[in-house]
């Protein structure tokens, strides 16, 4: 894909001065002009230049005026000032006021390109370091546990209260409902959060290679051991170690897992030595344990030892009020990392999103508002959770049966017709503003007054 030329727009009263940078730098730029002030602004609006080179002194608008015109249509945009000799007051003035450079007439062709290469290059480095930031921003976000349900309210008073301690803790939860996200919270609000949070997955290593990466092994312990090497629990040393997916660790591994836990100290695959560690565990599953246990698969005596806290996340299903709010945050998230600009979607696609059962928890509700996001249409809702879900649980009031037959007194459907629509409505924006009724009664247009009585003669619930 062809790049599009660098434009630069010159505005100043010399016709010569363009014709000079036209024939130096036609090459490497797109070189547009302007006469006066009036001029430039007109052509400004039009051509959207990536840069502008401006006289100070020019009849009609001054440069002065022109540059401060310039930087309210477009903050970002470079001004380069051409100035005469002994103009130190206007140059002075032009900086002040968000000029990046200035130039003497007369001027030499290939210094102007210095200028100009010079402003771009500061330009592109301004870029890079604001989506840096934006990034790292978006990235340190990505440890809050969204959502003000009386669930996840639980959930962050439990964190609050044991991060501090040293007590081994469970967490427990369906896939995706960001359990990951409560251990790194638990880490990061603990004294040892300036040590290393060190992750295992217990069912995505193989159980013959599981052994060896959370305990490390010796030198010649099996073939292709060439050197010794330390295992997860020794990295993790003095940090936390997050064992994810506990429930599904070997049986011959969950012995050597209580040693750690109750004596700090565990043998390397072939070794023979005790190595000492201080680690704090905390644990994941979306398994029943219990029944584990029942199954022979799972051992009681490690059970008990990892349950000393338990924090349960509810499904996202159980907790749909937080469904906005989650929207809101990842549409925020997402438009950070990707340079986008998606501030919200329609009240219908939200009611969809409130509406599905999120199998998936809310990784799935990520990866979706990701996609729409970076493809910029929430139709994708539709197409993803299926065609017909923004009324999958929307059904249209029945006729009214009157003496075993249907009444189709169109004034009476009307009515029903318009209470249902009126309560859906009520319902949505509820929904949108987490129940917060005066900023719905703005929204619906009705007096806080009015919306309360619907809400009562409706009987509208959270």
């Amino acid at each position: 894909m062809k790049q599009e030329p660098i434009k630069i727009l010159v505005i100043d009263d010399d016709p010569k001065v363009p014709w000079i940078l036209s024939e130096g730098l036609g090459d490497k730029y797109e070189i547009v002009s302007a006469r006066d002030g009036d001029e430039g602004i007109q052509v400004l609006s039009k051509t959207k230049p990536n840069l502008v080179l401006l006289d100070i002194k020019m009849p009609g608008k001054s440069g002065i005026d022109v540059l401060e015109k310039v930087k309210s249509m477009d903050s970002q945009l470079d001004v380069i000032m051409l100035s005469g000799h002994g103009d130190t007051h206007n140059i002075v003035e032009s900086i002040r006021r968000g000029a990046s450079e200035f130039i003497n007439k007369p001027f030499d062709v290939r210094e102007v390109e210095i200028h100009i290469q010079n402003v771009l290059e500061k330009n592109r480095l301004k870029r890079e370091l604001s989506q840096l930031k934006s990034e790292l921003k978006a990235k340190s976000q990505a440890n809050e546990l969204i959502g003000d349900s009386p669930g996840i309210v639980e959930v962050n008073n439990i964190i609050e209260q044991v991060a501090g301690s040293e007590l081994t803790v469970l967490i427990r939860g369906e896939s995706g409902t960001g359990k990951e996200i409560i251990a790194r919270r638990i880490h990061n609000l603990s004294a040892r959060n300036n040590e290393s949070i060190v992750k295992v997955n217990c069912a995505a290593i193989p159980r013959d290679l599981l052994e060896a990466e959370l305990f490390g092994y010796e030198k010649g312990a099996f073939t292709g051991a060439h050197k010794t090497k330390p295992g997860r629990f020794e990295i993790a040393s003095n940090g936390t170690m997050f064992l994810d997916e506990i429930g599904d660790m070997p049986l011959e591994l969950q012995s050597k897992l209580l040693q750690v836990l109750e004596q700090r100290e565990f043998v390397r695959v072939g070794g023979i030595k005790n190595i000492k560690v201080d680690v704090r565990i905390v644990c994941a599953t979306n398994r029943d344990l219990e029944k584990a246990i029942e199954e022979g698969t799972f051992r009681d005596d490690l059970y008990y030892r990892l349950n000393e806290i338990t924090i349960t996340v509810p499904p996202l299903r159980d907790r749909r009020e937080d469904i906005p709010l989650l929207v809101d945050y990842f549409l925020k998230r997402y438009s950070l990392l990707y340079d986008k600009n998606i501030k919200s979607i329609s009240g219908s696609a939200m009611k969809a999103l409130i509406d599905y059962d999120w199998p998936g928890n809310v990784r799935q509700l990520e990866n979706l508002l990701k996609q729409i996001v970076v493809r910029n249409d929430e139709n994708i809702i539709y197409s993803s959770l299926g065609n017909s879900t923004a009324n999958q649980n929307k059904k249209r009031p029945e006729f009214e049966v009157v003496n075993g037959e249907k009444d189709y007194s169109l004034k009476k459907r009307v009515a029903k017709a318009v209470e249902y629509e009126e309560k859906s409505l009520i319902k949505e924006v509820l929904n949108k503003t987490n129940w917060n009724r005066r900023k719905a009664a703005e929204i619906l247009g009705i007096s806080y007054r009015s919306l309360l009585y619907k809400i009562k003669d409706y009987t509208i619930t959270n």
